[in-house]
């Protein structure tokens, strides 16, 4: 039932990054309609930041299938995800709300794929079901708790507040992350 160290560490970053996400959760409707947006608005960069995410996935996952540096990738994946948490910070019309959601589903793409294939290839017992649900049910579960965070903070401070938090922990997930990369050098 225990997991590896690089297991571990890969569920830590996953879960910061998910709780970074998290903390906007539904809110995204609420800040969309306070620049301007409206429901067709809402919907565009909604189904844009997925299609981009979708398509990527399989093109990312694509291109470094058999690249050595898969996990430079996820952790540039981590720090862009940051980056662009950090960029909502300027988003003033539905436009730039569109191209940060286009970044961020590039850097999920870059992300995700990898993570999966990282944990699965360092699972001891690939048919453990307690692995493999904990790391489909830990997302649920941070982003559960950080959606009721998310909606304190910008209830009572504002957005930018919120996105300065996200970015910050964004950047704990990136830096939780590149550990990833230094645990696994030091087995080669």
């Amino acid at each position: 039932m225990l997991l590896s160290k690089l297991s571990r560490i890969l569920i830590i970053a996953s879960s910061l990054w998910y709780f970074g996400e998290g903390l906007f959760g539904p809110l995204f409707a609420v800040y969309a309609e306070k620049i301007g947006g409206d429901i067709l608005d809402i919907s565009w960069a909604w189904a844009a930041y997925l299609i981009v995410t979708g398509v990527c996935y399989v093109l990312i996952g694509n291109l470094v299938n058999n690249s050595k540096y898969k996990k430079q990738v996820m952790i540039a994946g981590y720090a862009l995800n940051a980056l662009f948490t950090f960029a909502y910070l300027f988003v003033y019309n539905t436009k730039t709300l569109l191209l940060v959601q286009v970044g961020l589903g590039i850097a999920e793409a870059m992300s995700t794929p990898i993570w999966d294939s990282l944990f699965a290839s360092n699972l001891e017992d690939t048919k453990n079901t307690f692995h493999w649900g904990l790391a489909s049910g830990h997302p649920h579960l941070i982003s559960g708790i950080a959606i009721a965070i998310g909606g304190l903070i910008a209830n009572y401070f504002s957005f930018n507040t919120l996105f300065i938090f996200m970015g910050c922990i964004q950047v704990l997930a990136t830096i939780v992350q590149y550990r990833v990369l230094k645990l696994s050098e030091r087995k080669n």
